[in-house]
């Protein structure tokens, strides 16, 4: 990200070629997609560009996907879980709060979008969009219709979703250049708050792309990850200013692949989570890619009574007011607690913590 034109220079004598190029207003920087020289191992390649002086930051271009997980069985009385009401109509709860949204693509014509104020921008590298179940999932868990099958928890909010994704031989993924370029059509829009329900190892350049965000007064919320209690932290949930947020079922237990450790925010339901399936109607769901949402919905419900609230703010409030589970106080396998229960502005101002 933003290599000099010396340093680039340098690079391409050495037999580096140039892929891609992107600028990025809102990051102020230009973000570049390198080939090694093909004599040269792709971690040599890493180390010479981040020995100049403006290439520190180089990673690989690593693969991030959806956190769905495995599911069987009926589906659970989720947002009863948490103590929440479900807004009747879609006039106010969330109203004149922008959420973004980096997945799949979605099915914006699935009955639960009729009314939603939802726009999708495709981002990927080829101009047809991805699956569209992952994301017509997690969407509805936002904006869905009240009264309908898969109600949203902030049905009048603005969502504004970018499909990164590509399916390559069946593996739906994004990767970290799609993924930063999408992060940066979200500052641009002025987004308040993100939902990822993605995940996929550390990179330097993600990191750089999400600390400016969150120095933006950006809210992150991102999920944990499926790959079980002894997997490595995954990314970008395990990014410092980022809420992490892990998946529990309808007795309060932990999702059995959902990742662990110090970095974990919230917990929220994320099995068996009811939630509009890709054609129309709904289906159970699990995977900390779906427990995300209701945490990405109690981050907006709060910046619609606070909009002058920091990304610290949100997260303080809500683990001071999250339901300890466990061990008590933070542990790595609920973090703070269950996601609390967050009145919409249509039904009452909102109390501030102190």
């Amino acid at each position: 990200m933003d290599l000099s034109a010396a340093d680039l220079g340098v690079l391409v004598s050495e037999g580096f070629t140039v892929l891609e190029e992107q600028v990025l207003p809102a990051f102020g920087v230009t973000l570049r997609r390198l080939q090694a020289p093909r004599a040269m191992t792709l971690e040599a390649a890493r180390d010479r560009i981040r020995r100049l002086d403006t290439g520190r930051e180089a990673d690989f271009n690593h693969f991030y996907r959806g956190e769905a997980g495995d599911c069987t069985g009926p589906h659970c009385a989720s947002v009863a879980q948490i103590g929440w009401a479900l807004p009747s109509t879609r006039e106010g709860c969330g109203a004149d709060i922008l959420i973004g949204m980096i997945d799949t693509g979605l099915n914006a014509d699935h009955d639960t979008f009729e009314g939603a104020r939802l726009e999708i921008h495709r981002m990927g590298p080829d101009a047809a969009p991805s699956g569209e179940m992952h994301g017509t999932s997690v969407a509805s868990l936002l904006v869905g219709a009240p009264g309908g099958r898969s109600p949203g928890l902030v049905p009048d909010a603005r969502l504004l979703a970018v499909d990164a994704f590509e399916k390559v031989r069946g593996d739906e993924r994004a990767d970290a250049f799609v993924l930063i370029r999408a992060l940066a059509h979200l500052i641009e829009r002025d987004v308040a708050v993100i939902n990822l329900s993605l995940a996929g190892p550390a990179n330097d350049v993600l990191e750089g792309a999400v600390t400016r965000l969150v120095a933006e007064g950006v809210v992150i919320v991102a999920a944990a990850g499926n790959g079980g209690a002894r997997a490595k932290p995954a990314y970008p949930a395990a990014y410092d200013g980022v809420l992490a947020v892990t998946a529990v079922d309808g007795k309060g237990e932990p999702y059995r692949r959902a990742g662990r450790g110090p970095h974990l925010d919230l917990a929220a339901p994320g099995v068996e989570v009811w939630t509009a399936a890709s054609i129309s109607g709904g289906r159970p769901k699990t995977g900390t890619s779906f427990a995300a949402p209701f945490v990405t919905a109690a981050a907006a419900r709060l910046l619609q009574a606070d909009t002058d609230a920091t990304p610290v703010d949100i997260a303080r409030r809500l683990a001071d007011r999250a339901k300890d589970m466990g061990a008590p106080g933070h542990d790595e396998v609920f973090g703070h607690g269950l996601v609390p229960a967050v009145t919409c502005l249509a039904d009452g101002p909102v109390p501030k913590a102190e």
